[in-house]
């Protein structure tokens, strides 16, 4: 349900973690959140964690493919068996309440870290902070990526707003690294941490150009200075990550963690590219990158939920690409009538429409050259489509 399904309380987590007896007492958490970014920092830590010789919980969302990718152990997918008894026990309770997915999916999260004897578990925010229902735990580490406009009708409206509510997850007394943000959003971060009185830890983008990176994209670079400054902050708490195993964590990501879709080249002649940004400030640092690496025509394979920002987001495509309009097969996807609707608002070499992802994708391929590149963005919903 996406955003229907949102809650602004804690009471309902907290009701289910009492049922489980308050796993996430029994683990050391940290805990990220932001706008852009906090996937990509949640997979990167888990991964060098991972390689570092700990049993790390990593816990994301949404899915691409199967629910089980949303709660890993050093890259393996909980088992289905779990779940089962996990959601039978569930069903067995008389909550006074009925339970969202996400508050379920949670409460899954932690049975299962507490039951594998996880050494340290992150865990990455649903929907903003102060109100998403991972704010029940007490982490040992705090982070936050960074702040844009999102859910505006939720969170707030102003750069400032939606800061607080992301700031929501910063503890009291509990370390927080921050990576690089709009000034705006600093200072609310910088002044919640000090009235908790916690110590602040600013990234240094210098720091990331010592790693081999094999994802596209300076905000993943800014990513992975967030990153580093997480597992300095982490060594201090007993976690001990050395260079070698976090240049072995980012060459590892995807098997350590599942990571994908975040700018992934799928094939080369002409150049297919994955990317799950879904939000204008991940679509417009994706395109740069883009741009600055496209050789022949862009095509644009584009599809997103119905409650994102349409109009935004496609006015941010260039004129000169060649657009595929697409539906996807999840429900939440945006119809196609209200696509032609936004679209029809900007002037585009070329734009088609499709009820059909992959047939969307055979024609541009149809229409490409070797030198081309085809960008599939918008949507993790759209990516689970091609897998």
């Amino acid at each position: 349900m996406g955003e229907k399904a949102f809650k602004p309380t804690l009471k309902n987590s907290l009701e289910i973690a009492r049922f489980l007896g308050y796993p996430e007492k029994e683990l050391k958490l940290v805990h990220v959140a932001g706008s852009n970014g906090k996937g990509s920092t949640s997979s990167m830590l888990a991964s060098s964690l991972t390689e570092a010789g700990y049993k790390v919980g990593l816990f994301t969302s949404p899915h691409i493919k199967d629910y089980t990718e949303r709660i890993r152990i050093n890259g393996e997918q909980i088992p289905v068996e779990f779940v089962v008894q996990f959601i039978r026990k569930i069903k067995s309770v008389s909550f006074n309440f009925s339970p969202s997915f996400f508050e379920i999916t949670l409460g899954l999260a932690l049975d299962y870290f507490k039951a594998a004897n996880c050494d340290i578990c992150i865990i990455e925010t649903g929907l903003g902070g102060r109100f998403d229902a991972t704010n029940i735990i007490s982490p040992i580490l705090s982070i936050i990526t960074n702040i844009s406009l999102e859910h505006t009708d939720m969170l707030g409206d102003t750069i400032e707003l939606i800061a607080k509510e992301k700031a929501g997850i910063i503890k009291p007394k509990t370390p927080v690294a921050l990576g690089k943000m709009k000034q705006e959003a600093l200072d609310v971060m910088i002044d919640t941490a000090n009235k908790k009185n916690c110590q602040i830890f600013l990234s240094n983008l210098e720091e990331q150009k010592e790693y081999d990176l094999p994802l596209l994209g300076d905000y993943q670079k800014e990513n992975l200075s967030t990153v580093i400054t997480s597992l300095k902050v982490l060594k201090g708490l007993g976690f001990k990550v050395n260079k070698h195993q976090i240049d072995l964590g980012l060459q590892k990501l995807t098997k350590n963690t599942g990571f994908a879709g975040r700018l992934q080249l799928i094939s080369s002649s002409p150049r297919v590219i994955h990317d799950v940004s879904h939000n204008p400030d991940g679509i417009k640092a994706s395109l740069e990158t883009i741009y600055n690496s496209t050789q022949g025509d862009l095509h644009i394979i584009y599809g997103t939920s119905g409650d994102k920002d349409l109009l935004s987001s496609i006015a941010l495509f260039p004129e000169k690409a060649r657009l595929y309009f697409t539906e996807f097969s999840n429900p939440r996807t945006a119809k196609i009538e209200e696509l032609r609707s936004i679209s029809d608002q900007f002037v585009f070499m070329d734009k088609i429409f499709f009820n059909d992802p992959k047939l969307a994708l055979q024609t541009a391929k149809d229409c490409a050259s070797t030198r081309d590149t085809i960008l599939v963005i918008g949507s993790f919903f759209l990516i689970s489509d091609f897998l």
